[in-house]
This record gives C-alpha cells, structure tokens and sequence, in this order.
C-alpha cells in the first residue's frame, strides 16, 4: 500500500445544478415528513436511493447529481471556498 496521495478531480454538475436538486430533494423530504438532513446523510454515506423519498420523482432527481459531486460542492460551501 502506498503512502501517495492520489488528486482526485470531480467537475460533473455545476454548484447551481447541484443546488437546485438539493433543494428540491430538501422540500419533498420535509414535505412527506421525514428529517431530510438525516435522509440525505444517509443517502451520501450509503448510497442507498431508499434513503430519498419517490414523492415528486425526488429519489430519480437526486440520482442525477455524482455523490463525488455532491460532496465537493457540500465541503466547500462548508468551508466557503470558492
């Protein structure tokens, strides 16, 4: 095993794109009653589409975003990187 740090380089969705379907997973979340940060959280670490909701397509929508994506954009928002 190496000690190498590998670069890793996601560009796939605009922060925009990514933002706009997050919002949208966020409201048909909160809409059909579940905690939608936990559900999403879960949806990241998991993987698992079932973490989101079918209600108004949400589950087809967020699949549109890379995971990778959606974590790099969530990190640098966090950071207020730009």
């Amino acid at each position: 095993m190496s000690d190498e740090t590998i670069a890793f380089h996601a560009a796939h969705q605009t922060e925009e794109d990514v933002r706009q379907i997050l919002t949208f997973v966020y409201d048909a979340l909160r809409e059909k009653g579940y905690n939608p940060i936990n559900q999403i959280v879960g949806y990241i670490l998991s993987a698992d589409p079932t973490y989101v909701t079918n209600y108004k397509n949400a589950r087809t929508i967020i699949s549109k975003i890379e995971r990778d994506d959606l974590l790099k954009i969530l990190v640098k928002s966090y950071l207020d990187v730009r």
